[in-house]
Formats: structure tokens, C-alpha cells, sequence
């Protein structure tokens, strides 16, 4: 393999032609959980113009809400997969997947209560709301470093929480040798099937258009008998509920993961994809996570796997430096009806 290199940098030119499809695969899957963690962001923005920083740690906390499930449902930590047959399997991911929705839902609910509302009817300005939302963040981080083991002992504190394993790797088939296994598919399958849905939410429910009115005109939305507070509420709760689903799909993943400051960079880089895509558009989260996901998989084989995060990132500004609105840079307050 020629690899050329300077410093602590490789150019691995033939290992990203050599594994190509694999890399490909693999982005795919990381690039589904940014993508829908990224609707969660980009719907609050379509709504609110909010950058909520703190939905990283909603999706930490749903990963912390699956976990708390399956102990409840028997499960223990251990080094041995469930193997109890597919029915069984799949029921214990649905029930996991939808207890982890509902503690970032109530968690994203309960974030809009206590910390937007009273800056919202304070008339704060768009700083004081990004200010917040980043104490936030660190807020819900520190609960669960500190304060959760005293309230649950052996949950939360410093260290990563003991993997519990539903789903053993296994390949299904294979793309031009690329194994693809039966936990990409769940991963790419759910989180595309649900960004399916809140597309079809947002453009062809009342409800949806009670959020596009919204977010394009409040005070018009007002007068015309939208409840501007019950959107709000419910926008969270639907970016909320996706950060849950994607804290079961990337615990799959990673079932390691479980961690206080899990959610951080995740977050960070599910942002970064609502950017990448245009900002206040579901299909552009969508997209934005899975060019995200291919590409720092490319540029991890390139460069070195210590430049990951850094390839991601530079990507980014470099489509804002050409095109600032994102790659499709519609808003959802603009989008089609």
C-alpha cells in the first residue's frame, strides 16, 4: 500500500480506492444517526431561529433512557449478545428504542419549559437564547455526571456505562465485498424511514403547516388561530423523540457509548450536518448527515483516523464559503406546500 506521509499526516490514497465500499457502508450508518439528530436541530431553528446546543445532551440522555429500559426489562451488562431468536430481539430493541424516545422527548418538553419560555415571553434577545442553551448543555451533562449516581447508584459519574449488547454483528450481504451487516440495516432503515416521516409531518399534516406558518410569519400564525406555544412545544417534542431514536440506533452502533459527554461532539456534528444541508430544512439534515458521515469515513482512511472530526469539519466550511445557506438552503419557512 503506497501511503505517502509528512509529519503525522498520511495520504492513504489507495486504502480510501481499496475500500472504498466499505467506507461507504460504514458512513452510511454513521451518517443515518447525525441525520436524524440533525432534524431535531433544524427544526427548532425553522421555528424559533435557536441554535439549541443542549438537544446533544437530549440525545445523551435518550441513550441513558435505553439503557435504564433494557435494565428494567432483565437485561444486564455483559460481554455476550441476546440470542433468544429475532422476534424476542426485535421487540426488546422496539420497547428500548421507545423508552429512549420518550425520556428525550420529556427531556427536549421540559428543556423549552424551563429554560426558552420564560426568555420567549421576557422578549430576551437571540444571544441570551444561545447563552442559555449553552448552560443548558452543561447543565444536563454535570446531572448526569454527579448528581444521577447519587439518585441511581451504578448509573451516571465518570466512566461509561457497561455495554448491554441486543444485536450481534452479522453480515447479510455484501457491496462489491463490502460486508453490510444486519445492524446497518436496522440503523440506516429506522433513522431514514422516521426522517421520512417528519418530512411528511412537516408538508402534509395540518399540524405541519401550523409549523411552516409559524416559522415564516409568527405574529400572522397568531392572528389566523395557530397556537404559536403549543407548535413550540410539540416541535421540541418531535426533535426530541428523533434524538431518542437515534441514541438506541448509535448505542447499536456503539454500545459503549452510554457516557455523560456521549453526546457532545454527536451533537456537534449533527449540527454541523443541519449547516452542511441548509439550515431549517428536514431534507437538507437529512442529507447534510449522510454526506457528513461518508465523508470524515473518507477522511479518516486519507488522513489518519486522529483527523476524523477535523475532515468533517473543514468540509463544512468550505461549502458555507461557497454556498452560505447550505447545499439546498431552503427554509422551512419557504418550504413547499
Amino acid at each position: 500500500m503506497a501511503v505517502w506521509a509528512q509529519g503525522s499526516i498520511d495520504f492513504n490514497y489507495e486504502g480510501v480506492v481499496d475500500q472504498f465500499w466499505r467506507l461507504t457502508v460504514d458512513g452510511l450508518s454513521y451518517g443515518a444517526i447525525y441525520a436524524l439528530v440533525a432534524v431535531g436541530y433544524t427544526l427548532v431553528y425553522g421555528v424559533l431561529r435557536l441554535i439549541n446546543f443542549a438537544h446533544s445532551e437530549v440525545f445523551m440522555l435518550g441513550m441513558f433512557g435505553q439503557y435504564v429500559g433494557l435494565m428494567l426489562l432483565g437485561f444486564a451488562p455483559s460481554g455476550n449478545a441476546y440470542s433468544e431468536g429475532i422476534v424476542l430481539t426485535v421487540v426488546y430493541l422496539g420497547v428500548a428504542m421507545l423508552i429512549g424516545m420518550a425520556v428525550s422527548g420529556a427531556a427536549a418538553v421540559g428543556l423549552e419549559r424551563v429554560a426558552y419560555r420564560p426568555l420567549r415571553r421576557r422578549g430576551a434577545k437571540p444571544l441570551t437564547f444561545l447563552i442559555t442553551a449553552i448552560g443548558m448543555s452543561f447543565v444536563l451533562q454535570e446531572f448526569v455526571h454527579f448528581v444521577l449516581p447519587e439518585l441511581w447508584p451504578g448509573l451516571g459519574g465518570n466512566n461509561a456505562q457497561q455495554q448491554i449488547t441486543l444485536v450481534e454483528p452479522e453480515t447479510q450481504f455484501t457491496v462489491a465485498g463490502a460486508e453490510v451487516t444486519n445492524v446497518t440495516l436496522v440503523i440506516v432503515v429506522s433513522a431514514v424511514s422516521l426522517a421520512l416521516l417528519a418530512e411528511v409531518l412537516i408538508n402534509r399534516t395540518r399540524f405541519g403547516r401550523g409549523i411552516r406558518a409559524v416559522a415564516q410569519d409568527p405574529d400572522t400564525a397568531t392572528l389566523m388561530g395557530v397556537s404559536r406555544e403549543r407548535v413550540i412545544m410539540l416541535t421540541f417534542l418531535i426533535g426530541g423523540l428523533l434524538a431518542g431514536a437515534a441514541a438506541m440506533l448509535y448505542v447499536m452502533k456503539i454500545p459503549h457509548a452510554v457516557i455523560f459527554n456521549g453526546g457532545f461532539i454527536l451533537g456537534i456534528k449533527a449540527f454541523a450536518a443541519a449547516v452542511l444541508g441548509g439550515i431549517g430544512n428536514v431534507r437538507g439534515a437529512v442529507l447534510g448527515g449522510l454526506l457528513l458521515g461518508l465523508v470524515e469515513n473518507y477522511g479518516q482512511m486519507l488522513f489518519g483516523t486522529e483527523w476524523r472530526d477535523v475532515v468533517a469539519f473543514l468540509v463544512l466550511v468550505l461549502v458555507l464559503f461557497f454556498r452560505p445557506t447550505g447545499i439546498l438552503g431552503e427554509s422551512l419557512g419557504r418550504a413547499r406546500t
